[in-house]
């Protein structure tokens, strides 16, 4: 069993299998195929939704293949496209599995502040033209820290896990980016997303600040936002230390 370490761009549609064949997952496997001979299943930690990002995404795959780590890097990163990459591989025993063994994740969101849209970083960051006070941001994303219901930030229709616990939230500013940066034991789908419209309303309405708390609970429609898939990146999977797997990944951007 090897454990494979991801970062790739969110133009491969999304991660999971498609029928269209251009996924992560279909490019990945097809890579097995042509590094090893094998057909494969690739197992990954959490999957990723169309115009989402990872640098750390981790994934498992069973084969009879003998090869170096540093090989697995080399020869499937020779027949992957350009948007996607394995960063790093190692032999796991058999008990580990990339999600089931999974104990935390790790996402940041990065949000460009500034009048007009950067075509640049267009696909690849979120955007509010409106001036945010990160420190508001910050302090209401202190009420988020622990364990919660968090039913209010799941999308619609979507099932409701259990022992959601966020482990840390911050949100630092860096010139025209504010960087949101999340740890939690898992998460519910478009759970970060909502989260981040819910922290862009607080900073662009302040006086919500005092009853955040109680605003947030009560699920007010108001300050609930899918917000845009662009800027979300997964940066990490945390998993027990005898495995000895790297936990995060790189940040999309410096600082």
């Amino acid at each position: 069993r090897v454990a494979l370490g991801l970062e790739y761009d969110a133009v491969l549609s999304r991660l999971q299998t498609q029928p269209s064949g251009q996924t992560v997952q279909d490019y990945l496997e097809a890579a097995v195929v042509q590094f090893t001979g094998e057909k494969v299943k690739a197992v990954c930690a959490g999957r990723t939704d169309a115009n989402v990002h990872a640098t750390g995404q981790v994934i498992h795959l069973d084969t009879g293949a003998d090869r170096k780590e540093i090989s697995w890097v080399r020869g499937l990163n020779s027949y992957l496209p350009t948007e996607c990459a394995v960063r790093w591989a190692k032999v796991v025993p058999d008990e580990f599995h990339a999600r089931f063994s999974a104990c935390s994740r790790t996402y940041e969101y990065w949000i460009v502040n500034e009048p007009v849209r950067s075509p640049i970083l267009s696909g690849r960051t979120g955007w509010v033209f409106r001036p945010l006070n990160e420190k508001n941001m910050e302090a209401a994303g202190q009420f988020l820290v622990g364990e919660h219901d968090f039913s209010s930030f799941r999308a619609q229709g979507a099932e409701q896990d259990a022992g959601e616990k966020i482990e840390y939230l911050h949100v630092i500013r860096l010139g025209r980016f504010i960087k949101i940066r999340v740890k939690a034991n898992a998460f519910l789908y478009h759970m970060v997303r909502n989260i981040v419209g819910c922290l862009v309303y607080v900073a662009r309405a302040p006086e919500v600040l005092i009853g955040w708390e109680k605003f947030w609970k009560q699920k007010a429609e108001g300050g609930r936002s899918d917000f845009y898939p662009t800027g979300l990146y997964l940066t990490g999977v945390g998993y027990p230390e005898i495995f000895g797997l790297p936990q995060h990944g790189a940040s999309p951007f410096p600082g």
